[in-house]
Order: C-alpha cells, then sequence, then structure tokens
C-alpha cells in the first residue's frame, strides 16, 4: 500500500517505480469505475457495493416491461448521473495527456467525465450514457433531449427525491406501468443509451481503436479497474504479449495483479494526482 499520496511521494518504492515507467514514456491509460467514485458515482464491485442484476441486452429488446423499467430507472438516474462534475484523477489525465506524457484514455466508463475534465483522446470501449441511439435505424440523440421527452410523456415521474446513481446511471423503480417511453422521431424504432449492454460485443472499430492506443505505446497505466470485465483483460493481455510494462492502480486486487510490472494499492485520484506532479517536475 502506497501512504499519503495526496502528495508525490518519491522515496516510496512502488510509487518511485511507476514514475520511472512512465517517465519520458508515451503512456496509454486505461481506466475503470474506481476514476469515477470520487465524483459520487459508485462503483459496482468495490467493497460495499450491493449485489444486482443489471439489465441485458436481450431482456431489453424482449419485453417492452423491461424497457419500461429500465427507462424509468435511468431518466430518474440521469439528473444526479449527468450532473457529476471530473474529479482530480480525470484532471491529472488531461493534465498528463496535455504534457505529452499520455496518448490516450480508454475508459469502462459511460460517464463522459475524461473527456469533460479536458481529456481528448478517449476511447469510450462501452459507449456514453449522454447519447441514445435508435436500435433501426442508427439515428443519434442528445441524452438530455430524450430526458426532455420522457419528462414530457411522464409528468408524474419524480425527478427530486429517491435518487441513487449507479455506474451505468440507473436506479431502482418499481412502479412502471404507466411509463410512456419515446420512439425514434426518424423510424419510430426502439432507442436505448448508446452503451454497451450486458449481452451485448464492445463494437469492433471501438476495440480496434483501443488497441491501437495499447500497441503504440511505451506503457499502460490501468487506474480504478478491477479489470473483471473481459473488454479490459484483453487490452492487459495485448500489452503483455507486446511486453510493455503495466502499472496496475487500484484499491483490492485485480485480475490483472499478476501481469502488473508494479501494482500500487490506493485510490485512483490521489495517485494520480501524485503521478501528474511527479512528472511535472
Amino acid at each position: 500500500m502506497v501512504p499519503g499520496l495526496e502528495a508525490p511521494m518519491l522515496t516510496d518504492a512502488l510509487f518511485d517505480a511507476a514514475i520511472g515507467l512512465m517517465r519520458g514514456a508515451q503512456v496509454a491509460v486505461l481506466t475503470g469505475a474506481g476514476v469515477s467514485t470520487d465524483s459520487g458515482i459508485p462503483d459496482y464491485r468495490g467493497e460495499g457495493a450491493p449485489v444486482r442484476t443489471p439489465m441485458t441486452l436481450q431482456a431489453f429488446l424482449a419485453s417492452e416491461t423491461a424497457r419500461k423499467r429500465y427507462w424509468a430507472g435511468s431518466h430518474l438516474g440521469w439528473r444526479s448521473f449527468g450532473n457529476a462534475r471530473p474529479n482530480s484523477g480525470h484532471v491529472a489525465l488531461a493534465d498528463l495527456e496535455a504534457g505529452g506524457v499520455v496518448t490516450g484514455v480508454v475508459t469502462q466508463n459511460v460517464d463522459g467525465l475524461h473527456r469533460r475534465a479536458g481529456s481528448r483522446h478517449v476511447v469510450e470501449l462501452h459507449g456514453g450514457m449522454d447519447r441514445v441511439l435508435c436500435l433501426t435505424c442508427g439515428q443519434h440523440y442528445a441524452r438530455q433531449a430524450i430526458a426532455d421527452r420522457l419528462t414530457e410523456l411522464n409528468p408524474a415521474i419524480d425527478l427530486e427525491t429517491g435518487i441513487r446513481p449507479r455506474p451505468d446511471g440507473d436506479v431502482d423503480v418499481d412502479d412502471v406501468d404507466a411509463m410512456v417511453i419515446p420512439a425514434c422521431t426518424v423510424c419510430g424504432g426502439i432507442l436505448k443509451p448508446d452503451v454497451v449492454f450486458f449481452g451485448e460485443f464492445v463494437p469492433a472499430d471501438t476495440y480496434q481503436a483501443a488497441a491501437s492506443l495499447v500497441q503504440g505505446a511505451d506503457t499502460l497505466l490501468v487506474a480504478g479497474s478491477s479489470l473483471v470485465v473481459n473488454s479490459g483483460m484483453r487490452l492487459i493481455e495485448l500489452a503483455r504479449r507486446r511486453r510493455t510494462p503495466i502499472i496496475v492502480v487500484n484499491r483490492g486486487i485485480t485480475k490483472g495483479d499478476s501481469r502488473a510490472t508494479v501494482k500500487i494499492d490506493a485510490g485512483a485520484s490521489e495517485t494520480l494526482t501524485a503521478m501528474a506532479a511527479a512528472l511535472r517536475s
């Protein structure tokens, strides 16, 4: 464990080793939910996280009731989820990119906070909750536009109470019988947030963009991910096969620990902030 990383701990062996792998290198970054917990978005798998069954693509497509339940919860969650702000970890990565250290960020998160922090080269493996997609014609919408339509169609939905955001911007809603969900204004098709549901594959072009970042890097930095999701582990394996040094920053164990060149057991925000400070010196 690396104590007190709110300031650079240059005498700490693990932190020193990580900085040594990053200094003068082109660093690709892979982030997970742990990067956004300090922005008020809880982790799926962190200590104390509730057990939940997320919506699958199959269930979403098969049942109008399931779609109503999903959109009711997602609509309620969007107010808090959409108001989350980048934290110091997001800002540190944007600063490292601006300084020429980080070549880009691959994120498993759907919150858009890397983009809002100023990172320019971001690959969102699982999409973004701030976009909505028609599954029939491919038309895209801004999430807020769909939120406005949902409010108009469902004036009885209370956006002021009972909001407990999750990593995917959803909450629990029990009564959905009266829920009205909008259709695509172009073709009348089914709308869903432009995110990868459980049961879906990461689009091939998105994965290739992520793989290209890893392949072009001298070092891979993983921050705030337990690496349970296969899309992240595929990138770890790609780096390992290329003999690219791997730094893992995460509280607790991850599936990638055995492949890590350096593992720092600490919070993402404070560690990334400390790394940015050390690399500026």
